[in-house]
C-alpha cells in the first residue's frame, strides 16, 4: 500500500513506507516533558505508531495541586504513518531536529506547546537486548533538551508556561514489547528483570544526559553520559560510558529520592547532585499501564480521561503500573552550574546490587 510517506525520500528498504521489516513489535515514538524553572507545571506527552499492529496511540499528562491529569487516545492507523494525530492529540514538526509543536484539545484538557531545541539531538547507543532466543529490544533513540512556550488548560483554568520553561523530547524507533503480551514460553525462560535509569538535565549553559540499562548483576548492557553545550552541532558533544549513579530511594518504594552522578571528563570527575521536587507517574503516558499500554487495540477511535491523586498511589502495586516514575529534581554540579532535570527509573524484578529478589521488595542500598 502506498501512503503519504512514499512521496518523501525516507525509504529504508525496497518496500513502501507503510511496512517496517517483519517484527510485529516495531514501533515509532515521540516523547516530550517540560517544567517551569521553579519546578511547577510538569507536563509530558507520548505518541506512538505501531505499523504491524496498525495502531497509533497518544497520551498527554500534567500535574496540578498534587493531581496528575491524563488524557489517553488510541485509533486504528489505516497504514498511514504520516498523520501525527490521534483524536484530541496532535504533533507538528515545524523544523526537523529543532522545533516541534503539540496541540491538545479534549475531555477538559487543552494545550498549545512549542518546543525549541538547545542543541542538535544526541544519538544514544543502539539498544539491543535478547531474552534467550527472542529480541526483547532493538531500537535507536535521539534525545534533545530545549525550551517551551505556550499554555495548558485544565477544566477551564488556563496557565501560561513560565519564562524559561524547559524540558526534554526524544524520538525512538525499533523493537520493544508492545500490544498484547506474547504468552508462548520458550526454553530460555527465567525470572524476568529490567533495570533502567535516565536523567536528562537542563543546566544554565548546557544539557547533560545519562542513562543506564543493567543486568540483574548490576553490569551495564547499555550506558552513556553526554554533555551538550548550547548551540552544539552533531559533533559538539562530550560523550563517555564512564559514569556512575549512586541512587537514594523513598522508603518503602522503588522510586528514586535523588542521587549523585559522577561523570569522568578530561579535566577530572564532574559530580552532579539530584534533589527531588515532585513525582510524575509514567503510567499516565501508557508506560506499564494495564488499560492504556502502548499498542493495545481500543477500536476505531477511543478517548478517555484519567485523574489520580499522586499521594494516594500504592508504590508497589504490581497490577497498577506505579513502579515507573520520573522524579523532577533540582540539579547542581561540582563546577558551579545549576538547573532542573528528570530522574526516570524503572526496576522490575530482581536487582542484586540493591538486594532486590522479587517484584514488591524494596532496595536495601543504592
Amino acid at each position: 500500500m502506498l501512503t503519504k510517506g512514499d512521496d518523501f525520500p525516507l525509504h529504508q528498504t525496497a518496500e513502501p513506507i507503510a511496512y517496517s521489516g517483519t517484527d510485529r513489535n516495531f514501533y515509532d515514538r515521540y516523547f516530550f516533558n517540560g517544567y517551569n524553572p521553579d519546578g511547577s507545571g510538569f507536563f509530558a506527552l507520548a505518541f506512538g505508531v505501531y505499523p504491524h499492529l496498525d495502531i497509533a496511540d497518544a497520551s498527554f499528562s500534567c500535574i496540578r495541586n498534587g493531581v496528575q491529569h491524563n488524557l489517553h487516545a488510541s485509533r486504528e492507523l489505516g497504514m498511514e504513518r504520516m498523520d501525527l494525530e490521534v483524536g484530541p492529540i496532535r504533533i507538528e514538526v515545524i523544523e526537523p531536529l529543532r522545533v516541534l509543536r503539540v496541540h491538545i484539545d479534549g475531555e477538559g484538557i487543552r494545550a498549545e506547546l512549542t518546543f525549541t531545541g538547545r542543541a542538535f539531538p544526541i544519538e544514544e547507543p543502539r539498544f539491543t537486548f535478547r531474552n534467550g532466543p527472542r529480541t526483547f529490544m532493538d531500537y535507536t533513540r535521539m534525545t534533545q533538551n530545549g525550551h517551551y512556550a505556550g499554555w495548558i488548560e485544565v477544566d477551564g483554568e488556563r496557565i501560561a508556561l513560565a519564562q524559561g520553561c524547559s524540558g526534554t523530547r526524544d524520538r525512538s524507533w525499533g523493537v520493544r514489547p508492545i500490544g498484547a503480551a506474547d504468552m508462548q514460553p520458550h526454553s530460555a525462560s527465567r525470572q524476568p528483570c529490567f533495570f533502567w535509569q535516565w536523567t536528562p538535565v537542563n543546566l544554565e549553559r548546557r544539557s547533560l544526559f545519562f542513562h543506564l540499562n543493567a543486568h540483574r548483576s548490576g553490569t551495564p548492557w547499555n550506558t552513556r553520559a553526554a554533555i551538550a553545550p548550547d548551540g552544539a552541532g552533531h559533533d559538539g558533544f562530550v560523550e563517555t560510558p564512564a559514569a556512575r549513579m549512586t541512587t537514594r530511594h523513598h522508603p518503602g518504594t522503588r522510586w528514586p529520592a535523588g542521587g549523585e552522578l559522577s561523570i569522568e571528563t578530561d579535566s577530572g570527575p564532574l559530580m552532579v547532585t539530584f534533589e527531588p521536587v515532585q513525582r510524575f507517574q509514567m503510567r499516565g503516558l501508557g508506560y506499564t499501564c494495564p488499560r492504556w499500554g502502548h499498542g493495545l487495540h481500543h477500536g476505531t477511535l477511543a478517548v478517555e480521561r484519567e485523574d489520580f491523586d499522586l499521594a494516594a498511589l500504592d508504590p508497589l502495586a504490581p497490577d497498577m503500573g506505579n513502579l515507573h516514575v520520573q522524579i523532577l529534581c533540582r540539579v547542581t554540579t561540582s563546577d558551579g552550574e545549576s538547573g532542573m532535570g528528570t530522574f526516570e527509573q524503572l526496576v522490575l524484578g530482581p536487582y542484586d546490587p540493591w538486594g532486590l529478589t522479587g517484584y514488591v521488595d524494596t532496595p536495601v542500598s543504592g
